[in-house]
């Protein structure tokens, strides 16, 4: 699969989902169109989905946020009949490059987090109304809602049945969230995740595999009532009107670099890395948030957020080979602070927590992304508050020591602010410094103490926040030795090492997804029994079983 893939959409570009907005309830359609792959080989038959359809919901999952904070009550439901959503689409996984599998449930996995998280992040709560099939992906999308309901009728059941049909794992997060979010006793997940039919009725919501189970005839209308009752419920603020999220301004030069208006990444092919450079704000903050909220989405922080997280995704799938991503920043740390403390002051606005949690959702994007990561704090750099935090993302960071000859630039500094404590914690629950200086309580007061200060190399080297520093004799070199040593690696063993050094501390339901069950569909989809010539992917819909190597590793 070559094809260069596009993450940016709108609503005048859907193919497979439509939203129905109704004051505080929104009514969000699956409605796949078969003939409306990313690529050619394969029908998106019975709802099922790729990679294009899952772009199109975190596209609807972003907006709902931003331009409908009216909607405290989301409602996603199927637009066929008699079937809620049969899941990844088996031709498409079985046709798709190893890479492309691998990276597609990452993101499905990120989406479903996003909407899974609305309640506590926005006010948004999801209800899943599934009638009929909801099967492997199909039901891990009701999985991340926050509430189920099924109808009982003769052919709706929900079911994870990757192991007995494809010899693969619920790989967005099935396994993980029935037992850790549904609380479903350990045996019956195992009958669960053995079966191929499913569960339907009242066995359903006696496992705890669904909240509720409604008579067919009654279905709709408890639905409807139940996204009432919610809404009526919420402690959201009521928000007149949101912003409009319009196009990004993006190009792609001839060699694959990608300029946007804040953000660079330049491609060196040669050297298997690609240099995102962040450009800081070149006005003052807006004087209060009304200023802020004029500004729609052209305010410095959120046109940031979208084209950092969109030259991720950019490189994530479209650009494979480039093992290293280089970060870089200039502007002022002064302007950077003062544009998060105006959201921070205002954090109990709706506008000014959207942007603060897209923030915490774009730097959780940036630590499991499977590439080397370094920065380099040069002359010049605003790392300062959610940009410092990047420091602590990445795999290793270099700071430049004392005066470059014929560079005028400000001194190398670092800036901390209240935010690297507390607002934009990862994935194992903790902020990115606790993470780096897990038990060391008495390090991480002292460096609360130095919040507002210019850090220059020697401090933030005593300090820890940075790997290494160098003067202007050694920078050269022991950058270019690092980056030629990176790109000598295994990817394979990096990706390994990276991901488990970077998720040091307690284990949550989000590491587990992103680590443990991650790393086995990674090896699984390697593996003959599931993408060989005879294996489970491959035979899918011949009426032959896949031929097993039986042998347990």
């Amino acid at each position: 699969m070559t094809k260069l893939i596009d993450f940016q959409t709108d609503p005048s570009k859907y193919r497979h989902w439509r939203v129905e907005y109704d004051g505080p309830v929104a009514n969000l359609y699956m409605d796949v169109d078969e003939n409306g792959g990313l690529f050619e080989g394969y029908q998106l038959k019975l709802n099922s989905y790729d990679l294009g359809v899952d772009i199109e919901l975190a596209d609807v999952v972003q907006r709902m946020r931003f331009e409908h904070p009216e909607v405290k009550v989301v409602v996603m439901r199927s637009g066929k009949d008699r079937v809620f959503c049969a899941g990844a689409n088996i031709r498409m996984l079985g046709g798709a490059a190893h890479s492309h599998k691998v990276n597609f449930c990452k993101f499905t996995n990120e989406t479903r987090n996003t909407f899974e998280a609305a309640e506590e992040d926005s006010g948004q709560k999801y209800i899943c109304a599934v009638k009929g099939a909801c099967a492997g992906g199909g039901y891990e999308l009701a999985l991340a809602c926050n509430h189920i309901m099924l109808t009982d009728d003769s052919s709706s059941s929900v079911a994870l049945p990757e192991v007995p049909l494809l010899a693969v794992l619920p790989g967005t997060g099935g396994l993980t969230r029935v037992t850790d979010k549904r609380k479903v006793r350990r045996d019956l997940a195992d009958v669960f995740c053995s079966i191929e039919e499913g569960i339907k009725g009242r066995k359903a919501k006696d496992w705890k595999l669904v909240d509720e189970v409604i008579p067919n005839s009654k279905f709709d209308e408890t639905v409807a009532e139940r996204a009432r009752e919610f809404a009526a419920a919420s402690a959201k603020a009521d928000v007149a009107k949101g912003i409009a999220l319009t196009p990004l301004a993006k190009t792609i030069a001839e060699d694959g670099s990608v300029s946007y208006s804040l953000v660079e990444v330049a491609v060196d092919r040669a050297g298997r890395r690609a240099t995102i450079t962040l450009t800081g704000p070149d006005a003052d903050a807006p004087a209060d948030m009304a200023a802020f909220e004029a500004m729609g989405d052209q305010a410095w922080m959120l046109r940031l957020a979208r084209e950092l997280d969109d030259a991720i995704l950019h490189l994530r799938l479209n650009e494979m080979e480039l093992g290293t991503l280089v970060f870089r920043t200039q502007g002022d740390p002064e302007r950077v602070a003062a544009h998060e403390a105006l959201l921070l002051a205002n954090a109990d606005y709706w506008l000014a927590n959207e942007v603060l949690q897209y923030w915490k959702r774009v730097l959780k994007r940036i630590d499991v992304t499977s590439r080397s990561l370094v920065a380099l704090v040069e002359h010049g750099s605003c790392y300062a508050g959610m940009l410092a935090e990047l420091l602590w993302a990445v795999d290793r960071s270099y700071m430049m020591d004392g005066e470059f000859e014929g560079d005028n630039r400000p001194s190398a500094a670092l800036r901390l602010t209240a935010a690297n404590f507390g607002r934009y914690p990862m994935g194992n629950g903790l902020t990115r410094l606790q993470t780096r200086f897990l038990d060391e309580d008495e390090r991480l007061a002292e460096i609360e103490a130095r919040i507002g200060e210019d850090l220059e190399a020697e401090v933030a080297d005593a300090l820890g926040l940075v790997t290494f520093v160098y003067d202007d004799i050694d920078w050269e070199d022991e950058i270019r030795v690092f980056l030629e040593e990176r790109a000598s690696f295994s990817p394979d063993a990096m990706t390994g090492m990276e991901a488990n050094l970077r998720f040091a501390g307690p284990e949550t339901m989000e590491t587990r997804i992103f680590g443990r069950l991650t790393a086995w569909q990674n090896w699984i989809f390697n593996r003959p029994n599931a993408v060989g010539k005879d294996g489970a992917l491959q035979r899918y819909g011949t009426g032959q079983r896949g031929d097993y190597a039986m042998e347990r590793v």
